[in-house]
């Protein structure tokens, strides 16, 4: 049972794909996701490299704030993958994924109760800062 859910577990994570990007500039060497800034406003000289498109899908979390850590890293790791040192955020938002049931019966009586799963969605441009 527990390899039955270890492999359907990672079936799903190789075939959800949670992030995008799309070249539209120059691509760079790869650099690590902790070293790519987020900016929520541009800075003051920067080309666009990639036009990028991430959610939480798969991620494991459950509270709001760590789909949008999910989110967010997920933007940071495509960016540092063709070579940008920045993530200018140009919005984020919320997806239905699904749901969830779980019902009981008996002697003629049923009971049921379904959960609505949400995901959290993000979109940017990855950049490579030349001065801030």
């Amino acid at each position: 049972m527990k390899r039955a859910f270890s492999m359907v577990a990672l079936a799903l994570t190789l075939g959800g794909c949670a992030s995008s990007a799309v070249v539209v500039g120059k691509v760079r060497p790869p650099i690590a996701a902790s070293q790519v800034k987020l900016y929520v406003t541009p800075p003051k000289k920067f080309e666009e490299v990639a036009l990028l498109q991430s959610s939480s899908q798969l991620s494991m979390a459950f509270t709001d704030q760590a789909k949008m850590d999910a989110v967010i890293n997920r933007l940071k790791e495509e960016a540092g993958k063709v070579g940008a040192n920045g993530v200018l955020l140009r919005g984020t938002g919320e997806q239905y994924g699904g749901s969830v049931g779980v019902g009981t019966g008996g002697g003629g009586f049923g009971l049921g109760t379904g959960i609505a799963i949400t995901q959290k969605t993000g979109t940017g441009v990855a950049i490579f800062v030349t001065e801030e």
